[in-house]
């Protein structure tokens, strides 16, 4: 399996100088309607505090403010985010040390979740050896022809890490939250870290196949399943029943015969499951894998892609600063966090 390097030591800090993220807007605006568009760019704050800021200073509700995604605290982020329009000479005035208005657009609708193509994202790395670049050129170069895993990052799950264990108690009745948006949180983690775990036993059961074909005999596998996933090329190996979707937007259909080159030249990948009602589900061997992180949440569900294909914009390596730069583009709902635990841990560090 790829990504099973030794550790890098380099160092990354996620600040406004060595971490920058821009949204990518789903469409483009309509230049009139009764929706101002904003562009802002913040610094060091949450996208709910720039909004609660915004609110305050308008004095209307945070929710007449639309938005198309979340952005961190930490670095330097650029986002859209929506107003009724006739607030425009109000906020022409408005001043803020970490929130600056950079353009401005109308547009006929007011922003929702979901509302971006993807995020631009501009990582530097410190502290880093011309072999430690070495190592990194060519895990970009991997990257760029294979993707990376999908994971969550470890934002998902709260300042210590256990948003999901709370939200396990809500599901198994052991605790009551009455804020709404609260309890929506701690069970969405709980269905990203069933992702995540179903995940890494697809990557772990996927790696089984570098033995050979009469060590897969004798574990058990059979010849059909063997001869199947031994055929592709690509290092994620799809079984049959996987719930397949287009990338990076598209339905969702059952792989039901060899697709895997469909999935080596970025046209599909596959999905994991985020337990919930009426849940779309794996099929066959697929979903034997499946059942064990699955679970019944009176939630939403949905599926994931367990796949993605950065695209890489630029790299470079400053040997004098012993600085390593790079840009590229992620789809909508995934995490530069994970790309860069990638290149410094591998695998093995999920």
């Amino acid at each position: 399996m790829i990504y099973n390097h030794t550790s890098l030591d380099f160092v990354f800090n996620k600040n406004s100088d060595n971490f920058f993220v821009e949204e990518i807007p789903l469409y483009p605006f309509a230049h009139t309607g009764e929706w101002l568009m904003l562009k802002i760019r913040k610094k060091n704050i949450t996208t709910p505090e720039m909004i609660k800021r915004i609110a305050k200073y308008l004095n209307i509700s945070k929710n007449l403010i639309g938005y198309a995604g979340l952005k961190d605290k930490e670095g330097l982020t650029i986002q859209w985010i929506s107003i009724p329009r006739i607030y425009r000479d109000e906020i022409n005035k408005f001043q803020d040390r970490e929130i600056k208005i950079l353009e401005q657009d109308l547009h006929r609708n007011k922003l929702k979740i979901g509302h971006l193509k993807g995020n631009k994202f501009f990582v530097r790395f410190k502290k880093v050896t011309p072999t430690t670049a070495k190592i990194l050129f060519s895990l970009i170069k991997d990257i760029k022809e294979y993707g990376i895993p999908n994971f969550y990052g470890e934002q998902r799950f709260g300042k210590f890490g256990n948003n999901f264990e709370e939200g396990k108690k809500i599901i198994e009745g052991e605790k009551f939250v009455k804020n709404k948006r609260l309890n929506k949180l701690l069970i969405n983690a709980y269905q990203s870290k069933l992702f995540n775990e179903w995940l890494k036993e697809r990557i772990k059961f996927s790696s089984l196949f570098e033995l050979s074909q009469n060590e897969l005999l004798n574990a058990g596998f059979e010849k059909e399943l063997i001869k199947f996933v031994k055929s592709q090329k690509h290092p994620f190996k799809l079984l049959k029943g996987d719930v397949m979707t287009h990338y990076p937007l598209g339905r969702l259909f059952y792989l039901e015969e060899d697709e895997s080159e469909r999935f080596l030249n970025k046209e599909i990948v596959p999905t994991g499951l985020l337990p919930g009602k009426k849940a779309m589900r794996a099929k066959g061997f697929a979903e034997e894998i499946e059942k064990n992180f699955d679970d019944f949440i009176p939630a939403n569900w949905d599926r994931r892609m367990a796949w993605i294909f950065p695209e890489i914009l630029e790299k470079n390596y400053n040997k004098n600063k012993a600085w390593f730069e790079m840009s590229f583009i992620l789809p909508k709902g995934s995490y530069a966090t994970v790309l860069v635990k990638i290149l410094q841990n591998g695998i093995k560090g999920f």
